[in-house]
């Protein structure tokens, strides 16, 4: 199963080694599941940790070697994902997990994708950090 990590989600599996987003981690360490990002995901959940947990950044690199980072989207996915609706700024990244044919979006972020929690779009369910363990069987 491949999971898409939402920015949110990997700050906190950084921030916490407690928790169900470090618990994905140690899911896919044990081969249950395979984990993907887009850079711009990547990049904002190191630009939040830099800004609230600097002391996390080796964590976070540690935790990104299990992650593969998937090519940006074409802007037609991106435009197909802002009509959900969603905010500009996530777009492109659900965009990103939809070109990239994964399973599931895990996203810890109610206020912007709580309205799709429970969707499947394009093949995509979009999820929280608990509905994707369960999809894995923990």
């Amino acid at each position: 199963m491949k999971l898409f990590l939402d920015a949110n989600v990997i700050f906190t599996a950084a921030y916490s080694a407690q928790g169900l987003s470090r618990a994905m981690f140690r899911l896919a360490a044990a081969g249950k599941c395979a984990l993907c990002t887009s850079a711009f995901a990547h990049e904002e959940a190191v630009r939040n940790l830099q800004k609230k947990a600097p002391e996390k950044g080796a964590v976070l690199i540690m935790l990104m070697q299990q992650v593969d980072i998937l090519p940006e989207p074409h802007p037609q996915w991106v435009i197909r994902a802002a009509r959900l609706p969603l905010a500009e700024k996530d777009a492109p990244v659900l965009a990103a997990a939809i070109q990239g044919k994964v399973d599931i979006f895990v996203t810890g972020d109610r206020r912007d994708f709580g309205h799709l929690f429970g969707q499947v779009l394009e093949g995509v369910k979009i999820v929280t950090p608990a509905d994707a363990l369960a999809a894995i069987g923990s």
